[in-house]
């Protein structure tokens, strides 16, 4: 039976950039939506042989904010999905909305044209919180666009939020989970915000306008919401990821389980078939590559190729399934790779004696407090791997 395969398309277009957000997004390029439509549907019409035969299980719709793509786009790109490729019946199909760009007609029809799960960017319910984020929406919009996703007949969604602002308090903090809680959406991601350095944001924290959260403050945070999130119901399956129980979002263990993805439309990442790879990045220069005449696929829409050695694959397996609590299946990993963990990974042991992993039941897992530091054990790993 042929291994099952995941899509991703990222929708590069945003009404704002966020001052916090380093991803491959832009602003004001709006006039670009239908060159890049048509661009992204031969993308997909031409890959889909490429990988003939591979039952497609999950499809997400990134970005950026995919909810600006228009009805009838949205609706041509999932029929020429269906059309050229292997779409499973019951294929979890993903996309993530801002909550400042739909309303209830709009989500009713995304849910006709087949989408099943909503990820909504809220981010926070404080307003001011939101504001300093330089979010286009506030509390009492992300709340009625929720309410209408449910009118519409969705009932799997999930809410983004991040924690460790500058100048957020617990009680803030506290706030906002409370009501989202209340909700009792399936899914939620809660991440600790990361200032990266070629932001406005990381711009601000370089020249001293704004200070980082205090990281002691920020763990003391992260441990509460794992007390909080489990007395609501809410089972925590990856680090930054809790759901309720069977609503874990099935796309994103794709990628935790080291499995197969594709990626298509501007900066997508894909790993297929033991090779990495990504799209270019400028959306103008995805639209004028794909805009190529031949039939062949485009020479140059692709950069960053690179043939996964046996030892990386082995690494991303092994720090892949550690930030699931599930933890790494250790004969699993032995009958992929041919090689013990304990023999391609000898360094572990130490976090295992320092108490940051654990073995149970014949899984290598991060304990509660692994979970704190996890990114030294991972870089451990990543930067330990055998030859």
């Amino acid at each position: 039976m042929a291994r099952p395969l995941s899509l991703y398309l990222h929708i590069p277009f945003c009404d704002w950039k966020c001052t916090y957000c380093d991803f491959n997004s832009y602003a004001g390029l709006d006039d670009l939506i239908p060159a890049f439509t048509r661009a992204l549907l031969r993308e997909i019409e031409i890959s889909g042989p490429r990988v003939a035969g591979r039952p497609v299980e999950t499809i997400f719709f990134g970005g950026g904010t995919p909810s600006l793509l228009p009805i009838a786009d949205l609706e041509q790109i999932l029929g020429r999905i269906r059309d050229s490729f292997g779409v499973t019946e019951n294929a979890e199909i993903s996309l993530e909305a801002n909550p400042g760009t739909v309303d209830r007609e709009k989500l009713e029809a995304m849910r006709g044209a087949g989408i099943n799960r909503l990820s909504f960017g809220v981010q926070s319910f404080d307003d001011a919180e939101l504001k300093f984020l330089t979010r286009i929406h506030d509390a009492e919009t992300a709340m009625r666009a929720y309410e209408d996703a449910r009118a519409a007949g969705f009932d799997n969604i999930n809410l983004d939020f991040i924690f460790g602002l500058p100048g957020q308090t617990q009680e803030s903090w506290q706030h906002t989970l409370d009501r989202a809680i209340e909700l009792r959406p399936e899914h939620l991601s809660l991440y600790i915000l990361t200032v990266e350095d070629n932001t406005p944001l990381g711009h601000d924290v370089a020249r001293g306008r704004v200070a980082e959260a205090d990281p002691d403050f920020v763990a003391g945070l992260y441990e509460s919401t794992c007390g909080l999130m489990s007395r609501a119901g809410y089972e925590q399956y990856e680090i930054s990821n809790w759901s309720l129980p069977g609503r874990q979002c099935r796309h994103n263990l794709t990628y935790w389980r080291n499995g197969d993805y594709l990626g298509l439309g501007p900066g997508a990442h894909a790993h297929v078939d033991g090779k990495r790879f990504a799209v270019v990045r400028s959306p103008q220069k995805y639209i004028r590559t794909m805009g190529i005449e031949a039939g062949a696929f485009p020479l140059g829409i692709h950069e960053q190729v690179e043939e996964v050695s046996a030892a990386d694959d082995m690494a991303d397996s092994a720090w892949l399934a550690l930030r699931l609590n599930e933890g790494l299946d250790l004969q699993e990993f032995a009958g992929r790779h041919g090689r013990e963990f304990a023999e391609a990974f000898p360094g572990a042991a130490r976090y295992i004696d320092e108490g940051l992993l654990e073995r149970v039941d014949g899984r290598l897992r991060l304990t509660a407090r692994g979970r704190l530091l996890s990114n030294e054990v991972f870089a451990a790993l990543v930067g330990g791997s055998p030859p």
